[in-house]
């Protein structure tokens, strides 16, 4: 890999000496910014689908103030297909001073995305906002899609997760040079960067990499190693190969999310094999391997494995009605949807029939998004605070109630809505279609409640609201105005207080 380099120092950026070498950034709103740093080496020719490599050191002073080029990644949704280099593996850093006495604590986002879209860049995700409430703050790329999380004949499972504890051994061994302490880092990110910290925190190979967690939206699918393996045939068969590493290594990597979107637009025609993940629908998430991720969060978690890393945990209140505004069934659901929804994710035999028993005057659509939403990240996120407890660690727990008035006020507290509060970024990047142009008073002041929270939690381990527990259930609901109350969702609680949110099995084997 060339790396364009400088031995002339500069008084127009800052410098700092990392491990590889030195690197100069820029300066933005009184905060040191670094961009595009590797934290390994780009996954590609003898690399491709192992797992990350070092990155290795160049000689003079490497320009960081550009992004890295995103992974290559699904365009369902209209990401841009920025294919512009191979060193996906990067990340960024913003600082309020490099100074090595600086101690302040660290923040590592990990994006959203389905484990099949993401991209630091992305304006949502720009952190001047959070550094300048006191924190180093460090956003970070990992493979998507096939080239990270398919079962691949030959390749460690779990790719991506590897990369991101490539990132955070690369802020242990680096970040204090920024400013950072490497003994006070906070892990957080929302739906798939959500689902990432549940996996981190059961991974023996993350252990001790962070002290603190958040996790946001998190979902509640993660693959058994017969699931994932099916999935990657259906992959390799849209190619007319065999699922392995000598073979997908033939295909470009900017080739292969097109295969990945084939198989999601006709996942149907497996539901018989693949069961719930065919509603959704959802090609990719961490594979429970028993190496890589040995147990799914919620058991890791109540035998133990994080009860020493704190963890603060939540969702929003309308976690659905995004998708059904995606999926065009927003205000236009049938009762034959919601039965399908109901009969597929409910849990239990007879969840269909308990799920209107519990909501009586709900109508066909309120049914339908609120099993989704319960199936997809309410119950999962509420499930990981109650096995923190179970496993004798520490959880604070919260929900997000305020309904946004962008994009007609319909969508309520909905997924995302929680990016653009927590980055403080109200009026750039997609998810500010939400909060309303130009932003509200009461959306400035609820994101800067939600940003003081984030940031006391990262630099002390206390967000401002008393810890959970299964007695009182107390839960922090941000809104207009926020309030400490017992967590709001019993009747769903109660549904699924027994399911235990086990890796999805293969249903059936291919004949």
């Amino acid at each position: 890999m060339a790396v364009s380099v400088s031995s002339k120092s500069s008084e127009s950026g800052p410098e700092v000496r990392t491990v590889a070498g030195v690197l100069r950034g820029g300066r933005e709103a009184g905060l040191a910014v670094f961009r595009g740093i590797p934290f390994a080496e780009p996954p590609v020719g003898a690399l491709r689908f192992a797992a990350p490599q070092p990155v290795r050191s160049w000689d003079g002073v490497r320009p960081a103030v550009v992004y890295g080029p995103p992974p290559p990644q699904s365009g369902v949704l209209g990401v841009s297909q920025d294919t512009a280099g191979d060193d996906w593996l990067t990340l960024n850093v913003w600082t309020p001073e490099p100074d090595p006495a600086a101690g302040l604590p660290v923040m590592v986002w990990i994006p959203g995305g389905a484990y099949a879209i993401g991209n630091s860049s992305l304006p949502e995700y720009d952190a001047g906002h959070l550094a300048g409430s006191g924190a180093v703050v460090v956003t970070l790329n990992y493979r998507l899609g096939i080239e990270g999380f398919a079962q691949i004949d030959g390749a460690p499972a779990n790719r991506g997760l590897l990369d991101q504890v490539a990132a955070l051994q690369w802020v242990r061994n680096n970040i204090r040079v920024f400013g950072g302490d490497p003994d006070r880092v906070t892990v957080f990110g929302e739906s798939a960067g959500g689902g990432s910290v549940a996996a981190l925190l059961a991974m023996p190979r993350a252990a001790g990499l962070f002290r603190r967690a958040i996790a946001q939206s998190v979902p509640g699918t993660f693959f058994s190693p017969e699931l994932a393996a099916d999935i990657a045939a259906a992959f390799a068969a849209e190619l007319g190969v065999r699922p392995t590493v000598s073979s997908l290594s033939a295909v470009a990597p900017a080739q292969l999310p097109a295969v990945g979107d084939a198989v999601f637009a006709k996942m149907v025609q497996w539901r018989d094999r693949w069961g719930q993940i065919t509603h959704r629908p959802i090609p990719y998430a961490p594979v429970v391997d028993g190496d890589v991720l040995p147990a799914t969060p919620w058991r890791a978690l109540a035998d133990g494995a994080a009860r020493d890393v704190e963890l603060l945990v939540g969702h929003t209140r309308d976690e659905h009605r995004l998708f059904s505004l995606i999926d065009g069934v927003l205000g236009q659901v049938t009762h034959e949807q919601t039965e399908t929804a109901l009969h597929m994710l409910a849990p239990d035999p007879d969840g269909a029939r308990r799920y209107r028993e519990a909501f009586p005057a709900a109508t066909d659509e309120e049914l339908y998004e609120l099993v989704n939403a319960d199936w997809l990240f309410r119950m999962p996120s509420l499930h990981l605070a109650d096995a923190q407890i179970a496993g004798g660690g520490q959880a604070h727990l919260y929900e997000l109630t305020w309904s946004a008035p962008g994009m007609g006020g319909g969508l309520g507290a909905c997924h995302g809505l929680d990016v653009p509060l927590v980055f403080g970024n109200l009026s750039s990047g997609q998810p500010a279609m939400l909060i309303g142009d130009p932003p509200s008073p009461a959306a400035e002041e609820l994101s800067a409640q939600i940003r003081r929270a984030w940031t006391a939690f990262a630099a002390h381990g206390d967000p401002g609201w008393p810890p959970y527990d299964t007695d009182h259930r107390l839960a922090q609901l941000f809104d207009m105005p926020s309030m400490v109350a017992a967590y709001p969702e019993e009747t769903s609680r109660l549904l699924w207080q027994n399911h235990t949110f086990p890796a999805l099995p293969l249903l059936a084997r291919p004949v």
